[in-house]
């Protein structure tokens, strides 16, 4: 393997599934690095410097979050959280506080592979400067000069719909939750207002999808908040 490839540290304490991940990435050109506690994931995450970071939220010696937060308090590296079923809540607080995306248990090797390859190319978007021109499918976003066109056809949004596709294009690939929206669209007095974002995600998608029952661009994922289809 080689030296020039990118680093992905693994925070995991079950043995089987940090030897299921370390094959998985190793089998794409990843470089693995291994952690079995929360400490140790810290301690490692500073002394190697990951390119990512893959964080599981069930670790015998540190609570997720607090990891998760001791490592955002110098790092930009993305981290892609594995969270249990039924945990919404957590995974809301965990994007708020800085994880980049999350997975839930059990997941596909091929999902866990895209959302990494995602994560990597935001960060190295915005080391370079995010483009300001956003191509998705028949999607394309023109940030600059605030156009959008859809089949080369341009579609006309008011002004929070056009504010609310941009703030979903900033962070395409990832989950922004609902509050991450209301607060960057609406604003502070708007947080507890869902209703809001519905109804407008609900215009956004019959003006930009083929079947906006069926939404291939602008996702949802469900008691957490929205994603734009990055690939």
């Amino acid at each position: 393997m080689s030296d020039q490839a990118q680093s992905l540290l693994i925070i995991e304490d079950e043995p089987q599934i940090r030897s299921f991940l370390r094959a998985s990435l190793a089998g794409q050109g990843y470089r693995p690095i291994e952690a079995a506690t929360g400490q140790q994931g810290v301690e490692l995450a500073a002394q190697l410097r990951p390119d990512g970071i893959i964080l599981d939220l069930g670790l015998p010696d540190a609570d997720g979050l607090e990891v998760l937060r001791r490592i955002r308090a110098w790092s930009d590296a993305p981290v892609v959280v594995l969270t249990a079923r039924g945990q919404e809540q957590e995974k809301i607080t965990l994007l708020d506080a800085g994880a980049d995306d999350y997975l839930t248990k059990p997941f596909g090797v091929g999902e866990l592979l895209a959302r990494i390859r995602a994560a990597l190319r935001r960060t190295a978007a915005s080391q370079a400067g995010a483009a300001p021109v956003v191509e998705i499918g028949a999607l394309r976003v023109d940030l600059a000069h605030r156009q959008v066109l859809r089949a080369g056809v341009e579609v006309h949004l008011t002004p929070i719909e056009y504010r609310l596709l941009a703030a979903l294009v900033r962070s395409r690939g990832r989950v922004v939750t609902q509050r991450q929206l209301l607060l960057e669209v609406w604003g502070p007095e708007y947080t507890d207002s869902p209703h809001y974002l519905r109804i407008y995600m609900q215009h956004l998608r019959h003006k930009l999808e083929d079947e906006p029952a069926r939404p291939r661009y602008l996702l949802t994922e469900p008691g957490v908040g929205y994603r734009l289809r990055d690939e």
